[in-house]
């Protein structure tokens, strides 16, 4: 429990964890004026016992119950206000921090981690400790700290009780601790099942153009029910299990007030304990357990609190690419790689690589799928860190670079666009948060997508769906265009930018692409044959090697995969319906 306690308060950060421990001060003061009830009660009862009650005893016993009662609630909001604050600021910052790290993570770690399991941990995950966490470790921590405080004053009274007392709590320790046992291992299946259930919700929403068309609703209703059901099970089974536990607790507890009550009598006929003693401990024995009851039913939550905790470190523990090099502004937009490898899972990818792109040059990459031309463009834009040799922007390794000012030099439009949820606008000035309008507009226009976003509702305020699904493909693609205008970088990559768009767009996305890369290093992967067949230099990349180079017309005397390649796309364009 206490591994747990410590564990959750190292998760949070300085200003938070400070906020947490002042709070658990102030439930400490809170305890000291719960147990402030126990010496008015005594004093009151002496007074009865003895006959001797008076409008001072009355007045006496109000005041110390007034300060106990005042006390231990202004006490307690404070430390309430504390605990609230600490906790959404805690998951406000992690949420912040995780995304903030996932942005340095190389591009493999999302071919490795399920989109689901990303967005359970920074929904669910931190959820969970926002609204579980907090309430679960301060009503342990307030409920131990009530208990000790009442304890060490019934000690105080008599040490014989103060000894039942401990021997009570070492046995509601050992049950907890069989509790919390149990607890950890439902606890990570729980969790376990709300990320696949994330998953295959995600899954099932993206996909159903695709499960309607091959009529597939039922197979993959059956997938996500499924999915539903097993997490509905994971939270039954961990409920269930851990009722016996909670209710041995209790009612261990319950006994041990009841022997109390019952060592207090015979102590008292024995003649070992005075009437007014006992009389305390009989009403005490009601008050000593009641926080700790609550402590103990709620503390098998703390092992979904350190599940929780322990994935979104873990995402935080991932090794992030380097990013801390030199603020470097290049003299030159001349690339270069020197027999580069990468392998991923034990796959090599791509395999002792050597080329050069010269400053404003255009070099199309082409090969058959899978032969690895985005894999080799993500090495060149530094996505992923070459596993052998280096790659070079204007002389300089890319590693040397912070990976801030290296991104300053590159601007991507790839196949599949990602738009965000907020207006036309913002989705323009991504790169550009604070630039006002005029410089929209311009980029709009340069993109050739100024006329149709003008014909939207609002215009540029124009919401957008997310993912841009309320736009055409050719419309996202202009949009992804102006949106690299706007950053204005000297590189420009173009992977299969003109792949899925239909004719009536095509003319205009040439043209944007045309404006977009105007005195600018290009590279591009592209099938279509006007695409490449003007590129300065074209790379067919196949098996991760690059078995040939140079411009169209040299490489339609050679007989291999490009004269294949364009030979096989104008029979296509031949065909006629």
């Amino acid at each position: 429990m206490f591994k747990i306690l410590r564990r959750f308060f190292d998760f949070c950060d300085e200003r938070d964890r400070k906020r947490f421990y002042l709070s658990i001060l102030f439930s400490l003061f809170q305890a000291v004026f719960e147990a402030l009830k126990i010496p008015a009660i005594a004093c009151m009862t002496k007074a009865l016992l003895e006959q001797s009650v008076t409008a001072k005893t009355c007045l006496v016993c109000l005041g110390i119950m007034l300060v106990s009662i005042i006390g231990a609630g202004a006490f307690k909001s404070k430390a309430t206000m504390l605990q609230t604050e600490g906790g959404y600021s805690t998951c406000a910052e992690k949420r912040m921090t995780i995304a903030e790290h996932l942005r340095y993570l190389p591009m493999g770690y999302y071919n490795e981690n399920s989109l689901g399991r990303i967005m359970s941990v920074t929904t669910n995950t931190m959820q969970n400790l926002e609204n579980v966490a907090t309430r679960v470790v301060m009503l342990v921590c307030s409920g131990l700290l009530a208990t000790a405080v009442i304890t060490v004053m019934l000690i105080f009274f008599d040490w014989r009780i103060g000894l039942i007392l401990c021997a009570g709590l070492a046995v509601f320790f050992a049950i907890n601790s069989r509790m919390m046992n149990v607890s950890a291992g439902m606890a990570k299946q729980k969790l376990e099942k709300d990320s696949t259930l994330v998953a295959k919700v995600i899954e099932y929403i993206q996909g159903i153009s695709e499960v309607r068309a091959f009529r597939l609703t039922g197979e993959r209703s059956r997938e996500l029910n499924k999915a539903i059901d097993e997490n509905e099970h994971a939270n039954s089974a961990m409920e269930l299990r851990l009722i016996p536990f909670m209710t041995m607790q209790s009612f261990w507890l319950k006994a041990v007030g009841t022997v109390i009550v019952l060592v207090s009598v015979l102590l008292h006929i024995g003649g070992s304990m005075d009437l007014l003693t006992a009389i305390v401990m009989i009403i005490s024995s009601y008050l000593i357990y009641a926080q700790l009851d609550n402590a103990g039913k709620y503390s098998a939550l703390l092992r979904t609190v350190d599940v929780s905790v322990r994935q979104a470190q873990e995402i935080l523990d991932t090794p992030q690419m380097d990013i801390s090099g030199e603020e470097i502004t290049p003299q030159s937009c001349d690339i270069s790689a020197q027999d580069i490898s990468f392998a991923y899972e034990q796959k090599k990818i791509i395999d002792g690589i050597s080329l050069d792109i010269p400053e404003h040059t255009a070099t199309a990459i082409v090969g058959p799928s899978g032969g690895g031309k985005t894999t080799l463009t993500s090495l060149l834009s530094r996505f992923w860190d070459v596993d052998e040799g280096r790659v070079t922007l204007g002389g300089r390794d890319v590693r040397e670079h912070s990976m801030d000012s290296l991104m300053r030099n590159y601007s991507f439009v790839f196949q599949r666009v990602y738009l965000f949820a907020d207006t036309i606008a913002n989705n323009i000035r991504f790169g550009q948060p604070d630039a006002p309008m005029e410089k929209v507009i311009a980029a709009a226009k340069k993109a050739c997508c100024h006329d149709f976003i003008m014909q939207l509702p609002e215009g540029y305020d124009t919401v957008i769906g997310e993912g841009g699904a309320s736009l055409s493909g050719g419309e996202k693609q202009r949009i992804s265009i102006a949106r690299a205008i706007m950053k204005d970088s000297p590189i420009i990559v173009l992977d299969e930018a003109t792949a899925n768009v239909d004719p009536e767009n095509e003319a205009e996305l040439i043209r944007a692409i045309e404006e977009l890369t105007r005195e600018k290093t290009i590279i591009m992967i592209a099938h279509r044959l006007k695409t490449v067949r003007n590129a300065d230099q074209i790379l067919v990349v196949d098996k991760g090697k690059i078995v040939q180079r140079g411009t169209h017309d040299s490489l339609m005397k050679e007989d291999g995969i490009y004269r294949s390649f364009v030979d096989s796309r104008r029979e296509a364009a031949s065909w006629r319906l």
